[in-house]
C-alpha cells in the first residue's frame, strides 16, 4: 500500500507541475514555447515582402468570332437558317511581374491577354490602372504590357543559366482569382522541351503549387530574383499535381528586348532540316552516348552552307552550351539576333570540330501575319507564289502555310492550305498587295480563297 500510495503522489505531482508550466506559457501574449535570443524562426517573409508588390493582378475583356458554318456562306441557305452571332464576349484572369519599375514594363504570359481589346493591371496596393500592349510573342507564350504609374517597385533579374535541379523556389501569382498566392517548392526539372505547349520550349518544372489564374506569374529563387514565368501546367485532374513549367528569366529578357525594340521578334535561322539523335543512330554513326541534333538536309545558300555544315553532321553545342535534341537546337537558334555570330560544335565522321555561322533571318516572301501588321489575320503565316514556287497549279495569291491555334486567324477558321487569291475585292499576289487591299477597310476584310478545288468567301471583322 505503501509504495502504491507513493507512486500515486509522484504521478500527482508530475501532472500538476506540467499543468502550471502549460498555464504560465498560456497566460503569455506568445502562447507559443519561448526561444532562446540565439534562436529564430525560419521564414521567407522578409523576402516575400519586398517581392510581393512586383506581382499584379491582370484581367481582360475581349471579343473573338464564332466560327460560322460553311454553309453559311451560300445566301440561299442563309434565307432558311437564323442568322447566328458573329461574335462573343470573352474575359480573363492571370498574373504579370513587373520589370522596370520606371517605365512602367510588366511581363505577362501571351494567352493571358490573348484576343484581349482592354486590359486591365491590379496592383498589390489594389490600384487598377489600363495597360498598354507593347508587343506579344505566340511561340514563347511571352508578352509585354506597359501601365503609367508612380511608385511602382520591379524585381531583381536572376539568373535562369546558374540554376540547378534541387533548388528552391517560390511560385507567386492569382490562382483561381486569389490574389498574391505563395507556393514554395524546387526545380523539379531543367530544360523541358517537346511537350507541344509552345512553338520554343526550354522549360523550367517546378513542384511549387501552380493552378489556373498563375499563368504570367513570377518563378523566383530564395533571394527574391525572378528566375522564370509561370506559364503552364500538366493538370488531368484540372488542378495542380505538382507539375508546373516556367519560361525561364534568360529566355523572356531576349523576347522582351526584340519586342522593345521592334515591337515583333526577328528570329534567327540557320537554314537546317534536323532530327534527334537516338541511340540507334548515334550506335551507327560510333557515336554512342552522345546527344545532338543530326543535320538530314543543309538549305542553299543559308548560315549553315556558308559555315560549312553538311548533312551528316551532329551538332553537339552552340557556344560551348550543350545541345540534346532537334528542339533544343531550335529554340536555341530562335532565340538568336539575326547577324549574330555564333561557334558551333559539332561531330563528322566521329571528328569533333568547331565551325562559326553567321546567323541568318526569315527568307523573303514568307512572314507571320502579326509582321504585316494586321490583326484581322494575326497567327497565320503566309507565303508569296510564283510560277517557280506553285501550289497545287496555282501560281498567283498568298499561300497559308500554319495557322497558330486559338488565333484570330484560326477562330474564323482559316487553314493550312488556303490560298488567299483577293482581299476586299482585289487581287494579290504579293505581301504588299495583301496590306495595301486590306488597307481599304480597317475594321473587316472580305477574303476570296482556294481551299482545294472548292472556292470560299470569308468576312473577318
Amino acid at each position: 500500500m505503501n509504495i502504491k500510495k507513493h507512486l500515486l503522489f509522484s504521478l500527482t505531482l508530475s501532472i500538476t507541475m506540467a499543468a502550471s508550466q502549460v498555464s504560465a506559457f498560456s497566460d503569455s501574449p506568445d502562447s507559443s514555447y519561448p526561444l532562446s535570443p540565439q534562436q529564430t524562426i525560419p521564414t521567407l517573409a522578409p523576402m516575400l515582402k519586398n517581392v510581393l508588390p512586383s506581382v499584379v493582378n491582370i484581367s481582360t475583356q475581349g471579343t473573338v468570332a464564332v466560327q460560322q458554318h460553311p454553309m453559311m456562306n451560300d445566301p440561299y441557305f442563309r434565307r432558311f437558317v437564323p442568322q447566328m452571332p458573329t461574335q462573343r464576349q470573352t474575359q480573363g484572369i492571370g498574373s504579370g511581374v513587373i520589370v522596370d519599375a520606371n517605365k512602367g514594363y510588366i511581363i505577362t504570359n501571351n494567352h493571358v491577354i490573348a484576343n484581349a481589346d482592354t486590359i486591365f493591371v491590379t496592383l498589390h496596393n489594389k490600384q487598377k490602372l489600363k495597360a498598354k500592349l507593347i508587343g506579344t510573342d505566340a511561340e514563347t507564350d511571352i508578352a509585354v504590357l506597359q501601365v503609367e504609374a508612380k511608385d511602382l517597385t520591379s524585381i531583381p533579374l536572376g539568373d535562369s543559366d546558374e540554376l540547378q535541379v534541387g533548388d528552391f523556389a517560390v511560385a507567386i501569382g492569382n490562382p483561381f482569382g486569389l490574389s498574391h498566392t505563395v507556393t514554395s517548392g524546387m526545380i523539379s526539372a531543367l530544360g523541358r522541351t517537346n511537350l507541344g505547349i509552345e512553338g520554343y520550349e526550354n522549360f523550367i518544372q517546378t513542384d511549387a503549387s501552380i493552378n489556373p489564374g498563375n499563368s504570367g506569374g513570377a518563378l523566383i529563387d530564395l533571394r527574391g530574383r525572378l528566375i522564370g514565368i509561370n506559364s503552364a501546367i500538366l493538370a488531368p485532374s484540372g488542378g495542380n499535381v505538382g507539375i508546373g513549367f516556367s519560361i525561364p528569366i534568360n529566355m523572356t529578357k531576349k523576347v522582351m528586348n526584340q519586342l522593345l525594340e521592334h515591337g515583333e521578334i526577328k528570329r534567327g535561322l540557320l537554314g537546317v532540316q534536323i532530327q534527334d539523335l537516338n541511340s540507334d543512330l548515334a550506335d551507327a554513326m560510333d557515336l554512342k552516348g552522345k546527344r545532338g541534333a543530326l543535320v538530314s538536309k543543309v538549305s542553299p545558300n543559308s548560315a549553315a552552307e556558308k559555315a560549312g555544315i553538311k548533312a551528316g553532321d551532329v551538332i553537339v553545342a552552340i557556344n560551348g552550351k550543350k545541345i540534346t535534341g532537334a528542339s533544343s537546337l531550335r529554340t536555341n537558334i530562335g532565340m538568336k539576333r539575326v547577324d549574330e555570330e555564333v561557334s558551333v560544335d559539332l561531330y563528322r565522321d566521329k571528328q569533333l570540330m568547331t565551325v562559326t555561322a553567321k546567323i541568318g533571318g526569315a527568307s523573303p516572301g514568307r512572314l507571320t501575319a502579326s509582321s504585316t501588321e494586321l490583326p484581322l489575320l494575326k497567327g497565320a503565316t503566309l507565303k508569296e507564289l510564283s510560277t517557280k514556287q506553285p501550289y497545287q497549279g496555282v501560281s498567283k495569291g498568298l499561300l497559308i502555310t500554319g495557322v497558330q491555334a486559338n488565333s484570330p486567324a484560326a477562330q474564323v477558321g482559316l487553314m493550312d492550305g488556303d490560298i488567299i487569291l483577293a482581299v476586299n475585292k482585289k487581287e494579290v499576289a504579293t505581301l504588299a498587295d495583301l496590306k495595301q487591299a486590306a488597307s481599304l477597310s480597317h475594321d473587316q476584310l472580305l477574303l476570296h480563297l482556294q481551299r482545294g478545288q472548292s472556292f470560299l468567301y470569308f468576312v473577318i471583322k
